[in-house]
């Protein structure tokens, strides 16, 4: 567990790094907020439009040659990308970028993948939890490194967390162990590692086919989030890409707060199932009220109440994961990574359109809170679903006991 840990540690903080300043990056090629907003929605779309057919034939891969070489070829084309992309001098190099980017990065589902062959399944939500905490530090520590970085030089960021990249490739090649032993692989098949075929395969998974949805709902949501949190600050409270790197950091400490301390506590007293009722309930305020929001220490207040709602991937998570066996961890990961992404194809079109309406001079202030006001409504939907299905699974288990 330490390795996996450090290597998705390592990956989180280069990702993290560039956060703050991608937006602003993008906005040297325009002239206008609207501009901007479009634009930064155009390179979100690539990389999840090229994520949602590449992470599930990855996860496949890791499935019949191992968790390791698949995770080296994600640091390797994460290095690459960096790299062009801290030296683009025009808009369409953003774009290719991320489109290579997201075709050749399934980290995070084959470190799941990788947390699942090496956890029991009674365990997988704390353990799940812990691999949360690491991507929290990493959104904690880079973000904030990224915002002063990107103060002195809109691009360093983006070569420094490209040489994280490359320290990770390090890692991972000469000390990151194997986790799935050669019994437990199974052979590649294109066909099954065809995302709309993994996507139906995931719905029909034995107890947890309703939790796709939900899946699906509140990451279409946390991604219209991830894609307008920095512009709406920018333009809302007038944040550089210090204030932002900040206001990102705290939720990499509250991240790390809850899924590496307070969960495995929550988890001896509550079911996965009902905290991942609360915490939906408690993301559904929070989105309501970061849209509201009139001054920016708002935002930072919501952040630190928003308690239960950093524990409802980590959950949801291990129940699907306990639901699939062993030899296919790895497609059932990528196939969840391809939900997440396909829902961040739809996501930056939806923020900026939403955000770019917001924004427009006539429009009042309070509209720049519409990208949140969507979230909010995509997660009272997921919530109301969850509480049918947990409703629904008790009184099947009730009935047969």
């Amino acid at each position: 567990m330490p390795f996996i840990l450090i290597a998705v540690l390592i990956d989180v903080i280069s990702i993290g790094l560039i956060i703050p300043v991608l937006p602003h990056l993008v906005g040297g090629f325009t002239t206008s907020p609207t501009e901007q907003a479009f634009w930064y929605g155009a390179v979100t779309f690539a990389f999840g439009l090229a994520s949602f057919f590449g992470a599930p034939i990855l996860g496949a891969l890791s499935d019949r040659y191992g968790r390791r070489p698949v995770l080296l070829i994600g640091f390797s084309g994460l290095a690459l990308s960096l790299f062009v992309t801290g030296a683009a001098t025009a808009l369409w190099m953003l774009i290719v970028v991320r489109l290579f980017s997201g075709a050749m990065q399934a980290n995070a589902a084959v470190a799941n993948a990788y947390v699942a062959d090496i956890t029991p399944p009674e365990d997988r939500a704390r353990r799940f939890g812990l691999l949360g905490a690491a991507f929290g530090l990493g959104f904690t520590l880079g973000p904030v490194l990224g915002g002063l970085l990107g103060s002195i030089d809109v691009r360093l960021p983006f070569f420094v967390a490209g040489g994280f990249a490359l320290l990770n490739w390090l890692y991972g090649y000469f000390v990151l162990p194997e986790s799935l032993p050669a019994d437990r692989r199974k052979p590649f098949s294109l066909r099954s590692a065809n995302p709309v075929v993994a996507l139906r395969g995931l719905t029909q998974l034995k107890g947890v086919g309703p939790l796709v949805a939900v899946v699906g709902l509140a990451g279409l949501a946390q991604m219209v989030l991830h894609t307008t949190w920095v512009l709406y600050g920018s333009f809302k409270f007038g944040w550089g890409p210090a204030e932002n790197g900040w206001s990102l950091f705290a939720v990499g400490v509250m991240t790390v707060i809850v899924q590496g301390g307070l969960l495995k506590h929550l988890l001896k007293r509550y079911s996965p199932e009902r905290l991942t009722a609360v915490g939906l309930v408690s993301s559904t305020l929070s989105y309501l009220a970061w849209g509201l929001a009139t001054e920016g220490w708002m935002m930072y207040a919501v952040i630190g109440l928003n308690v239960m709602g950093y524990a409802v991937n980590s959950t949801v998570q291990s129940m699907i994961s306990g639901a699939a066996d062993a030899r296919s961890q790895g497609q059932t990961m990528g196939s969840v990574a391809s939900l997440q992404s396909l829902m961040s194809v739809a996501a930056p079109v939806l923020g900026a359109t939403l955000l770019a309406v917001g924004s427009a001079p006539t429009a009042g202030r309070w509209l720049l809170g519409l990208p949140f006001f969507f979230c909010a409504a995509l997660q009272a939907v997921s919530t109301v679903l969850a509480f049918q299905h947990f409703r629904r699974s008790s009184a099947v288990s009730a009935a047969a006991a």
